[in-house]
C-alpha cells in the first residue's frame, strides 16, 4: 500500500541533494549555528512562505505563524518567539507581515463563524470595531478585506512594539525595529505600510502617522 505522503519524502531527499550540490558545506553551516537577523510574525496561510518570497535561504528569518498575523499580549506562544528570537537571537528586525485577501481577515470582518477560531478573531473584530467608520466608507468589498487587512498589520506592529520583550530591549539600547509589511499573492510582491518603530517613544506617533496613511488612500 503506498504511503500517501511518499511524494513529500522525496522531494525532500531531491531538495536537499540539490542543496548539496549546489554548497556541500550547506548543511554543516545550519547544523553549527543560527543566527538570523529577521522574526517574521506572519500568517498561516499556505500561499505566504516567509524565507521563499524574501529570498532568504534557512536559517536567516526566524518565523512564528497564526492566522491573520495577531499579536496578543496574552499569547505566550507568540511572546516566548519573541523573547527568543530579540533576546537570544538578537534579532535587528522583526517583521509584522499580513496579506491581501487574508481569510481569517474576511472572517472577521463578514462575521463568518468556522467554530474554535472564531474566538481568535475576536481580536481582528476588535480592529475591525476601531476602524468601523473608515472602513464603511469602501463600497467595493474585496478592497474593504484589504484594507481592514492593512489596518490590521499596522495595529499588531502597535502590540508587538507595546510587549514588555521590547520595551525590555530598548530600554538596554538594544538595536531591534518593528516593521509592517503586506504580501499581495495575485502579484507576489511585499509592500511596506511605512510604520518602523525603533525605540519606544517612536510607537504611538509611528502608529497613528500609518493610520493617518491608510485612512487618506479611503
Amino acid at each position: 500500500m503506498n504511503n500517501p505522503l511518499d511524494n513529500l519524502l522525496a522531494n525532500n531527499r531531491t531538495w536537499a541533494s540539490n542543496a548539496i550540490e549546489r554548497d556541500p558545506e550547506f548543511f554543516s553551516r545550519l547544523v553549527n549555528q543560527q543566527t538570523p537577523e529577521y522574526l517574521w510574525i506572519g500568517c498561516s496561510d499556505s500561499r505566504v512562505p516567509a524565507n521563499e518570497i524574501t529570498g532568504l535561504a534557512p536559517g536567516e528569518v526566524f518565523v512564528h505563524r497564526n492566522i491573520a498575523n495577531v499579536v496578543v499580549h496574552s499569547d505566550l506562544n507568540c511572546l516566548s518567539v519573541m523573547q527568543f528570537a530579540v533576546d537570544v537571537l538578537k534579532v535587528k528586525h522583526i517583521l509584522v507581515v499580513g496579506h491581501y485577501g487574508c481569510g481569517g481577515v474576511q472572517a472577521a470582518l463578514q462575521n463568518q463563524r468556522y467554530g474554535l477560531v472564531d474566538n481568535w478573531l475576536r481580536h481582528v473584530q476588535d480592529v475591525r470595531d476601531k476602524f468601523r467608520s473608515q472602513l464603511e466608507t469602501v463600497d467595493d468589498e474585496r478592497t474593504r478585506i484589504n484594507r481592514l487587512c492593512e489596518f490590521n498589520v499596522v495595529e499588531q506592529v502597535l502590540n508587538v512594539s507595546e510587549t514588555t520583550v521590547l520595551r525590555d530591549a530598548w530600554a538596554r539600547g538594544q538595536q531591534v525595529s518593528v516593521h509592517g509589511w503586506i504580501y499581495g499573492v495575485a502579484d507576489g510582491l511585499l509592500t511596506d505600510l511605512n510604520t518602523s518603530v525603533s525605540r519606544d517613544d517612536e510607537a504611538l506617533t509611528c502608529y497613528t502617522d500609518a493610520i493617518s496613511s491608510l485612512t487618506a488612500r479611503i
